[in-house]
């Protein structure tokens, strides 16, 4: 049996977790830590990390950002595999990251969706095909409208799979108001739409002379999330250092 720290417990997805993990045979949250304190389920929930008593195998953040720095350190002190799920962090912190990943395992992933990440894939065959038969690519992505961060990190992911699969490079554009022009042919647009209780929606655009292709994916609930997070847990724990993503526990 996997055991679990989860960082960021009291939140949604920490309860999402929780709740998961009850359900799953093969894990056991043995703690929680979270500046809120909340103790709402069969296991200790601390404030901070240096109080945490139990033996772990692997870590589940899905805090805030500014929590993740003491984080890493932590983990990297003890040597303690850790699915960073929390979005939004700099570029600083993704270099904290990329060291702390020298120490111990380290998972970061955009999205922890196991559709999403299979998309990221099927992106990667697909777009250099669709670019040499003239194929323009445009991103839209819809979330809730307390989400803080645009574009989604996911959006930023599929865009990059689809670049990264380019000989020719794009450029990512976020906003046309200011200009008067034609469209590039070598730019990818990336459009965020805030409203509701949208959890996420992801739709990929190649559009040519005549026709469309669209790629979406529609989260219609958080478990998605959820699922793929404890997935990575199972996966980290007993790993060698190193920085891993979804793909990897996907292979």
């Amino acid at each position: 049996m996997v055991r679990i720290l989860m960082h960021g417990c009291c939140g949604r997805m920490g309860h999402m977790i929780t709740e998961l993990a009850e359900k799953d045979e093969t894990v056991k949250i043995v703690a929680g830590v979270d500046a809120r304190g909340e103790a709402y389920a069969d296991y200790p929930v601390y404030h901070s990390l240096e109080e945490v008593q139990e033996e772990a195998d692997a870590v589940i953040d899905f805090s805030n950002a500014g929590a993740v720095d003491q984080l890493l350190d932590w983990c990297g002190e003890k040597n303690l595999p850790v699915a960073v799920c929390t979005t939004g962090l700099s570029d600083a912190q993704m270099e904290k990251l990329r060291k702390t990943a020298e120490k111990t395992a380290v998972l970061k992933s955009a999205n922890m969706s196991i559709g999403i990440n299979l998309l990221l894939n099927i992106l990667k065959e697909a777009a250099p095909k669709l670019a040499a038969a003239g194929f323009d690519c445009e991103i839209v992505e819809k979330h809730h409208n307390q989400k803080l961060d645009a574009p989604s990190g996911t959006a930023l992911a599929l865009a990059d799979a689809v670049n990264d699969s380019l000989e020719e490079k794009c450029d990512y554009v976020y906003d046309r108001s200011g200009r008067r022009e034609k469209r590039p042919k070598n730019e990818i647009g990336i459009s965020s739409v805030r409203a509701g209780s949208i959890v996420g929606d992801h739709d990929v655009i190649f559009a040519g002379q005549d026709e469309v292709i669209t790629f979406s994916h529609m989260a219609y609930s958080r478990a998605i999330f959820g699922k793929g997070a404890i997935a990575a847990a199972k996966y980290l724990a007993g790993k060698e250092a190193g920085l891993y993503d979804m793909q990897d526990v996907l292979a």
